[in-house]
C-alpha cells in the first residue's frame, strides 16, 4: 500500500525505441499517474545507443525512478506459430535456440541471439521490455482478430509481419525480410554473435520480453569568383539573368529527378512487399502443416506510407479486399508498455 502511494508521487517516463533501416526512432512520454504531461520524439542516424542518444534518453529518465525502456524487436529471425504446445511447435519450426511466449492459444518467438544483441546495444540505459511485431499486430487489430477469418499485415521499413487469424486463433504467421545484402553489410549486428552469457529474462503476458526477469558538401559556403575587369554592366545583367534562369532550370531538374527516384524506390519496395506476401500466402495454401482457408479480407497496419500501387497489387492480382490503417510503431510500443503496467 505504501509503495503504491510512494509510486504515485513520481512521474512515469516511457522510453520507446524503434530501430529502422539505418536510424533509430526514440519516442518518450512523460506521464503522471493517469495523464500524459508531455511527449517528444527524435530520430538518430545510428543503430547504436551512442552518446547523443544516451544523453537524450537519460535527460528524461533521470527525472524519476519510475522509467521504462521498451524496444521493438526488428530482427529477422522471429515469427509466430499456431500452437502453444512445445511438442507441437517442432512440427512448424525448430525454435530450440529461441525464446517463445504463448499468448492466448498461439505463440510468438525470437532467437536468443536477438535478445543478446538488443541487451548489449542498450546496455548503458538498460531495457525493461522487448516487444514482438506480432504483439503490435495483434493489439492493433484486436477489434478484427476476434471475429472472422482475415489476414493481417504490419508493414515496417525492413520487414512485413503477416498473420492469418480466424476467431482469435492464429492459423499462420510469417516474418518477411525486405533487407538487401547492402543493408545487412551496413549493420553491426554480427559483431555481437559470439557474446556469451545467460539471457535472464522472460516473455510477459501481453507479448513482450522482460529483460529484468528473463534468464541474456560541403558546408555550402563557397566563395564568389572575382569577375575581373567587366566594363559592360548591361552585359553583366544579361549574364546574371541567364545564370539565374539556368540555375533555376537545373534546380528544378534535380528536384524532379529526386522525386522520380523516390517514387521509383517506393514503387520497387511496394512491389517487393507484394511478391513477399504472394509467396507467403502461397505457402499457407499449399503447406500441409497449416490449416489453410480461403482468405478474402486483408487488413494492413501501415507504418511507412505505402503507395496506392501496393493496395492495387493485392486487389487486382490476388483478389483481396484490402483495408489500410496508418500506424505509428513508437506509439504502439508505448501502449504495450503501459498495458504491462496496467495504466
Amino acid at each position: 500500500m505504501f509503495s503504491k502511494i510512494f509510486e504515485a508521487m513520481y512521474l512515469k517516463i516511457f522510453v520507446n525505441i524503434v530501430p529502422k533501416r539505418f536510424s533509430t526512432l526514440v519516442y518518450i512520454e512523460v506521464r503522471s499517474r493517469k495523464a500524459l504531461l508531455s511527449s517528444v520524439e527524435k530520430e538518430f542516424e545510428t543503430l547504436e545507443c551512442d552518446e547523443n542518444m544516451y544523453e537524450f534518453i537519460t535527460a528524461y529518465t533521470s527525472e524519476s525512478p519510475y522509467s521504462y525502456i521498451s524496444v521493438l524487436d526488428m530482427s529477422h529471425s522471429q515469427g509466430a506459430l499456431p500452437t502453444c504446445s512445445k511438442a507441437r511447435m517442432k512440427f512448424y519450426e525448430d525454435i530450440d535456440n529461441g525464446e517463445y511466449k504463448c499468448i492466448h492459444n498461439w505463440t510468438y518467438y525470437t532467437e536468443k541471439e536477438n535478445l543478446l544483441v538488443i541487451k548489449k546495444r542498450y546496455a548503458t540505459i538498460g531495457v525493461d521490455y522487448i516487444f514482438s511485431p506480432f504483439s503490435i499486430l495483434s493489439s492493433f487489430f484486436k477489434d478484427k482478430i476476434d471475429n472472422k477469418l482475415a489476414m493481417y499485415i504490419l508493414v515496417e521499413e525492413n520487414f512485413l509481419s503477416l498473420a492469418i487469424f480466424e476467431n482469435s486463433q492464429l492459423l499462420y504467421g510469417h516474418h518477411l525480410d525486405m533487407m538487401t545484402k547492402d543493408d545487412l553489410d551496413g549493420m553491426s549486428l554480427q559483431d555481437d554473435e559470439n557474446d556469451e552469457g545467460d539471457v535472464n529474462q522472460f516473455l510477459s503476458n501481453d507479448g513482450d520480453i522482460d529483460l529484468d526477469d528473463f534468464s541474456a558538401l560541403d558546408d555550402g559556403n563557397a566563395e564568389l569568383e572575382d569577375f575581373g575587369n567587366i566594363e559592360d554592366l548591361d552585359s553583366l545583367e544579361d549574364l546574371d539573368e541567364f545564370s539565374d534562369s539556368k540555375d533555376m532550370e537545373e534546380e528544378l531538374s534535380e528536384s524532379t529527378d529526386t522525386l522520380e527516384e523516390a517514387d521509383d524506390n517506393k514503387f520497387n519496395e511496394d512491389y517487393q512487399r507484394f511478391t513477399l506476401i504472394q509467396g507467403s500466402v502461397g505457402q499457407f495454401y499449399k503447406d500441409v502443416r497449416f490449416e489453410s482457408r480461403f482468405v478474402e479480407n486483408v487488413y494492413v497496419a501501415d507504418s511507412v506510407g505505402v503507395t496506392k500501387d501496393f493496395k492495387k497489387y493485392l486487389e487486382e492480382e490476388m483478389f483481396f479486399n484490402v483495408y489500410i490503417r496508418q500506424t505509428d510503431l513508437a506509439l504502439e510500443v508505448c501502449e504495450l508498455a503501459k498495458r504491462e503496467l496496467k495504466l
